[in-house]
Formats: C-alpha cells, structure tokens, sequence
C-alpha cells in the first residue's frame, strides 16, 4: 500500500494525500452514526489528477469511496472500517466553469457547494432552482450522484431533471466528456442518467452542465395550518389548479416534528403550531408583477379558508420573513438531532395515498410500539414524506435504535410497497438501504443493474457495497 501512496502524492501531490491527522471529517457520517477508516483522503484539484488516481487505485486493486460534502443520510460516501479503501474527495474542484446567460446553463465542477453555484447564478440575474436544507455544505457532485430531490421537484424536478450533460472519469480512469448543454441529442444511450443517482457506483462525476432559469419576478410564501393529511392533500389540489407552474414548494410539517424546533431552537418562534396536526409552507413565483402574483396567491388561501381546507395562515411580507419561515422548515433535522438518534425513512408515495398510508402505518407503529414518537414532515407536492420514528419519552435513543430499527424499517417499508411507493426519495441507498433494497425492488431492474455495475466496473472498485449488495 506504500507504493500506492507513493504514486498518489506523486501524481496529485503530497499535501493532497492525507494519511495522518484527525480524519475524523471524511471518515464519519453526517448523522454520526457510523465512522470508517481510509487507507488515504485524495483530494485532486482536477479531472486528469482523479483519472491518475483511479488508474493507479485500479492497477493496485484498490476501491475508492468518493466524496463531496459529506452531508448524505445513507452512510454512501464514507470508508468501511477496513482501512483499506481511498476516499476520493472533490472539494478542491469547486468551480463554477462557464455561465452561458443566452443558452441557460452553466457548467460547474463536481465539488463546488450547491449554494456557491446558486449565489454565482444570481449574481447574473439567473436561477439554479435546486434547493436543499444542506446547501451550505452539500456539493454539485453529491446532488447528482445521489439525484437530490429539496424543496422545489413540484416546479422544477429532481437534479436529474436539471442535468444535461456530465464528466465522468469511469472505473478504468478514462475521462467521458459528455459536457452538452443541449436539449436535444438522439445520438443512442443516455449516458448520462446512467451515473446520475448511482452514488459513485460506476464512475466518478468530475463536472456538470445544468439548466437554469430566469429569476422570477415575484416570489410569495404562505405558512397554512391544516387539520389532517387529506387537507393538506386537498390544499394542494386545489394550489395547483389556481397557481398552475407557480407553484413551485409545498411542504408539510406535523406538530411533532414542529415542536423538536419549538423545544431546541425557541427563538425560532414558530408560527400557529399548537393547536393544529399539521402546518403548510406554500411558495408561488410568477413571472408578472409582486402585486398581480400576492392577489393571486391570496385568492388561493381565501377559498381554502371558504371550503374549511384550512384554519388560518400567514403571508410572508418580505423576503426576510420568508426566509424565516423556510428556516423553520428546514431546521427539523437539526432538532431531530438535538432530540437523539431517530429511524429515519425517506419514502415517496403517490400523493392519493399518503393520507392512508400516514394514517394505518402510525396506527400499526403505535400498537407495536406504545408512545413512539413520529416526526413526520416533508414535500407532499411531489409525495415525498421524511417518515421519522422518534424514541418514546424517556427512553435511550441509541438503545431504542439498536433494539427496534429492523422491526420498524420492515413495518414501515411493507407498508410502502403496499401503497405503491418506494423505500428511497431522494437521499439515495448508500449502504444504509443495500440490503434492504432486494426485498422492495423488482428482481429484474436489480438484475440488470448488477449487470450494467459488472460491465462498467468489473473489479468492483467504485463506492463497493452502495445501492448493490457486496458480492
């Protein structure tokens, strides 16, 4: 393993090989569940350097784990615990490459911060519309090796939907450069989709061309309270049909869940929680004026009013009020951390289902489980519900994880297959979900994505063990 060391700090530098130090960053999982141990941390500055590592980990037999912010919740980017593996770490590759205002789209390195890209976007009047909780941390190249979902899929779609087109530095270290900003290109198989959502499994995204949008000219949020699911449902509905694409957020929180933020983070002030199961956050952008789109999107609310869809709501009045709202929003997995460890569930499910689904699986939970807590909240616009299972009050939470996470996973992802929906929305498989995965997907889609990892990567040497079982 020396030699192989050797020959990394040769062709990427040795300040850029790390073998000693507290390496406790790129080793542990953001959710401090878990902590590997690296033979090395890579961290190359550009496409040919990770080519030269790939093909001298590829010639020594060794896999290589790759990294950008570390902030994934299915423990997918960091080493085992054998101390044999390189973690390949994109945080050097963080630029922004080339904004082409006329063409909208820009292309951008693997390891640039998704709000660094977002700010560099808006600095010329454009929109790169993909939103997540973890944006101050999270990279380009994780969002798409992971196809990332956030706040805004309803309008703008997953960040597949926002690719369109990719570098790739495949399992035998040569470079594919599939930088397009095409719309169109029926030119045979789509590459591309191919490595978007397989977590490092086939090759390593060096950079990306990305779609962008123009800024709207007015953006509104609206926080809602509601008495059930199904009015959430119904609230949504009919947000669609007057609001049409403006409607670019919907997310619904449960009181649970908003009172972890009331508990932890009390100068957050969170709004009309007490009283109500759930809250609603709405956010509509138009294209016409502030004054046009705020008439609108009242209407909306004063017909939901009108039909008892919901109780009462507030509209933010600046753009420093909505931000807090949304902070509320995303602040729930923080205080679900300050709350203790948490089986966590990010599940999607067709959005005529969810009421159903959220009403017999709580049901079945509380009878197996007599003062569970559930910490439900997420993106009903696109049917994507973060289904958290929270220890009773006053008991151990890492206890409670050890003794019932398998019962609880399996109770609650039958109930998924049952409804139609799947076992993974957005934060991808990892290693978290591997083994699990065989027994919710079809045995087909599984075989023939056992054979496209054998044909790519027949070594077995990218991100091993991660979406497929080790062999």
């Amino acid at each position: 393993m020396n030699t192989l060391i050797d020959q990394l700090q040769s062709s990427i530098g040795q300040a850029h090989v790390l073998t000693q130090g507290n390496l406790e960053a790129f080793e542990k999982d953001w959710r401090g569940r878990i902590r590997g141990r690296a033979l090395c941390v890579v961290r190359p500055g550009s496409t040919a350097e990770v080519a030269a590592v790939v093909k001298a980990c590829a010639l020594a037999g060794v896999s290589i784990v790759p990294q950008g912010g570390n902030t994934g919740l299915v423990v997918g980017s960091i080493p085992d615990d054998s101390g044999q593996q390189v973690l390949l770490s994109t945080q050097r590759m963080n630029q922004v490459r080339h904004i082409d205002p006329a063409n909208l789209t820009v292309t951008v390195e693997a390891g640039c911060v998704l709000q660094q890209l977002q700010q560099s976007c808006a600095e010329q009047g454009l929109l790169y519309p993909l939103s997540l909780g973890s944006e101050g941390s999270c990279t380009v190249g994780g969002n798409l090796s992971t196809n990332a979902g956030g706040t805004q899929v309803l309008r703008y779609g997953n960040a597949r939907e926002l690719c369109l087109g990719l570098e790739v530095v495949t399992a035998q270290g040569d470079i594919w450069n599939g930088l397009t900003g095409l719309r169109k290109d029926n030119t045979g198989y789509d590459l591309r989709d191919m490595y978007i959502g397989s977590e490092g499994t086939l090759g390593i995204i060096t950079a990306a061309t990305l779609k962008l949008y123009p800024q709207p000219a007015a953006q509104l949020t609206a926080w809602a309270t509601v008495a059930s699911v199904e009015a959430a449902v119904q609230l949504l509905g009919l947000a669609q049909r007057e609001l049409g694409a403006g409607l670019t957020g919907f997310e619904m929180m449960g009181q649970f869940a908003l009172s972890l933020v009331d508990k932890h983070f009390p100068d957050m002030q969170v709004p009309l929680w007490r009283d109500n199961a759930y809250c609603v956050l709405l956010e509509n952008t138009d294209n016409e004026s502030q004054e046009h789109a705020r008439g609108r999107f009242e209407h909306v609310l004063e017909q939901a009013i009108a039909h008892n869809i919901i109780s009462d709501a507030v509209v933010a009045e600046s753009v420093a009020q909505a931000r807090k709202l949304w902070h509320i929003r995303e602040s729930i997995t923080l205080a679900q951390v300050q709350e203790g460890l948490n089986i966590k569930h990010d599940i999607s499910l067709p959005i005529s289902s969810i009421a159903d689904f959220v009403a017999q699986t709580e049901k079945t939970l509380a009878k197996a489980i007599p003062g569970v807590r559930l910490v439900n909240f997420g993106h009903l616009g696109d049917g994507n519900l973060h289904f958290n299972v929270q220890a009773p009050e006053g008991v151990d939470p890492a206890v409670f994880l050890q003794t019932h996470e398998d019962a609880i996973n399996t109770l609650v992802y039958d109930s998924v297959k049952a409804f139609e929906g799947s076992i993974s929305a957005e934060h991808g498989v990892g290693s978290l979900k591997a083994n699990t995965l065989p027994h919710y997907k079809d045995p087909v889609a599984l075989a023939l994505m056992r054979r496209i990892k054998q044909a790519l990567d027949p070594q077995n040497l990218m991100n091993p063990g991660r979406v497929l079982e080790r062999s």
